[in-house]
């Protein structure tokens, strides 16, 4: 069986390209994805314990049964590269290539019966570690960070119980200065709404697959990534 592979971040630069076609025994599991690529790549092997899986744009574990034409995407650790979609939007989510308009975002979101409307604008510093940064750039496994968006969204909404959420991811090349994203939560109360918008910036660092490569005036590197959460590694 054939399967097609996605890959991100540092793995894409180790492996030379982000998108392969790989045969694969009947019935073979995920796992076997991980093998091929670790075998034959040493600075992948190395990274084996940190990757996470996908299967068709759902987290996955190395135990899962693949089958002929599934999507697997390996993901290193993510933190917010290029990216080929324009922008892409659900109920309460958008990731975009322009530039985000703070106050457009929070005219929508505000309503008269709030007592609360709170925002978190994540912006890009000029320093990481004493090194000068020139730029950002972000990329995503696009159609699989929106879902993942989403789903913290519908969480937020249920767990704190606050009235409305925005969250929007910006990809590309950022200059410093400019926002990477923007969360907002809309509620009665405050307290609900801080609450909520420290969970959703937090789970959002360390689950959805958005990758950062920082540029220096001595080179660039991938930003060493929020650990994902050990229930959906891919080592298991």
């Amino acid at each position: 069986m054939r399967v097609k592979v996605l890959l991100f971040g540092q793995l894409k630069d180790i492996v030379g390209r982000q998108e392969e076609s790989l045969e694969l025994d009947s019935g073979a599991r995920l796992s076997a994805v991980m093998e091929h690529y670790s075998g034959r790549y040493p600075k992948f092997h190395g990274l084996t314990k940190s990757i996470a899986c996908s299967i068709n744009q759902e987290y996955a574990q190395g135990s899962a049964v693949l089958s002929d034409g599934d999507e697997v995407g390996l993901l290193p650790p993510v933190s917010g590269g290029k990216s080929k979609a324009a922008e892409l939007q659900s109920a309460h989510c958008a990731i975009v290539r322009e530039p985000i308009d703070i106050q457009a975002i929070r005219k929508n979101l505000e309503r008269p019966e709030d007592g609360s409307a709170l925002f978190f604008d994540g912006i890009v510093r000029n320093n990481t570690r004493g090194r000068r940064t020139l730029f950002l750039d972000y990329e995503a496994y696009e159609s699989m960070a929106l879902n993942e968006m989403e789903k913290l969204a519908q969480a937020a909404l249920e767990q704190f119980k606050v009235r409305d959420v925005c969250l929007i991811h910006r990809l590309g090349r950022l200059e410093i200065g400019e926002t990477s994203v923007l969360i907002g939560v809309a509620s009665a109360h405050r307290v609900a709404a801080f609450e909520a918008c420290r969970w959703l910036i937090d789970t959002l660092k360390k689950t959805v697959p958005i990758w950062k490569k920082e540029y220096f005036e001595d080179g660039a590197v991938w930003a060493d990534g929020e650990p994902f959460p050990e229930e959906i590694r891919a080592n298991k």
